[in-house]
């Protein structure tokens, strides 16, 4: 793998015990919403951007992290995990992202039915159960992919009413 990096943000958004993914043409996975963190952009920035232009929601950041007293320097909220991902791209070239994971939470209720997306029940990941494509073929979530989305439910409990 070669040296080249390039700086992504991916986000669950949590909705009454469900995650929003979608599959992914290109690599032919299930995945949440996310793409690469544009030039004087931050991770949370490019999250909410993103969530928003692929999925239409408006979302907000769920804090998981430590936060600290103190007023400057500004903190960027803490992400719930960073990720090195291997990526094979015909067009780029194989290079790594480095994929800042945050907990997303819709600034108002979701539409049940969002173009090209699925909810996904905790029973679902938790049991690694197989959900179908566009094309007809059933495909488990990527173990991290259930994994993270598990741990974005348990963080959405957390939210108050």
């Amino acid at each position: 793998m070669t040296g080249i990096r390039h700086f992504t943000s991916t986000g669950y958004i949590a909705y009454r015990g469900r995650v929003l993914l979608h599959w992914h043409r290109k690599l032919q996975m299930w995945m949440p919403p996310g793409g690469h963190i544009e030039p004087n952009e931050d991770p949370v920035e490019a999250i909410i951007r993103e969530a928003e232009e692929e999925t239409g929601i408006r979302v907000t950041v769920w804090p998981t992290g430590r936060r600290f007293r103190f007023k400057y320097p500004a903190q960027v909220t803490t992400p719930l995990a960073i990720l090195e991902e291997d990526i094979d791209d015909p067009v780029h070239g194989p290079h790594k992202h480095i994929d800042f994971i945050y907990v997303l939470r819709p600034v108002a209720p979701p539409p049940e039915h969002v173009d090209g997306w699925i909810w996904v029940t905790r029973d679902a990941l938790a049991g690694m159960r197989a959900l179908e494509s566009p094309t007809g073929a059933h495909v488990k979530p990527a173990e991290d992919v259930a994994e993270l989305g598990l741990v974005a439910l348990d963080e959405a409990e957390k939210w108050p009413l």
